[in-house]
């Protein structure tokens, strides 16, 4: 069952923000736009290629006020440990990443592996009325543009019909 339409689940996990640890849930949202995005798990290869594309572009999601909030069922010990290498990660990731240790962020929309126990890279954009605009789901082999995440987001922000390469500014089709 797709979840194009309908109000976004509520959530709540332990997150790592800027090395701390702190509750943060679907209600520090409320009238926002957000992207929640997960990851399959820490200390991984294609997992921070992705974790540094969002974090360069928070300004840009910023600029239009969207949060960007990462998520994997890694737990926060995990997230700050990998966090800290800056070989991995030369800059901080200053944006918050749930540590969904029980699978409920998770599973309540629709993006873990079961057996596995680790989520699908997906990504869900949520507009100020909390409702679901977007979901994109990969396997967890293939990473995903930020860029583009941020472009969709942007579109549906813009609420005009959006053509292939359409970009921030650009006229609507028809």
């Amino acid at each position: 069952m797709s979840m194009i339409g309908v109000k976004a689940p509520e959530w709540s996990a332990a997150a790592y923000v800027n090395g701390d640890k702190v509750t943060v849930s679907s209600k520090d949202y409320e009238g926002k736009w957000y992207v929640l995005y997960w990851y399959p798990e820490d200390f991984t290869f294609v997992c921070p290629t992705e974790i540094r594309g969002f974090q360069e572009l928070l300004e840009d999601f910023a600029d239009d006020d969207i949060a960007v909030i990462a998520a994997s069922t890694d737990g926060f010990p995990s997230h700050r440990a990998w966090f800290a290498d800056r070989e991995t990660f030369p800059e901080a990731i200053t944006h918050p990443v749930l540590a969904d240790t029980n699978h409920s962020v998770t599973r309540a929309f629709h993006v873990l592996k079961e057996e596995a126990g680790i989520a699908f890279r997906a990504t869900v954009i949520v507009d100020d009325e909390g409702i679901v605009r977007s979901v994109f789901v990969n396997d967890t082999q293939v990473g995903r543009s930020p860029a583009e995440v941020l472009r969709t987001a942007q579109a549906f922000q813009a609420g005009g019909l959006c053509g292939v390469g359409w970009h921030k500014g650009d006229s609507f089709v028809g």
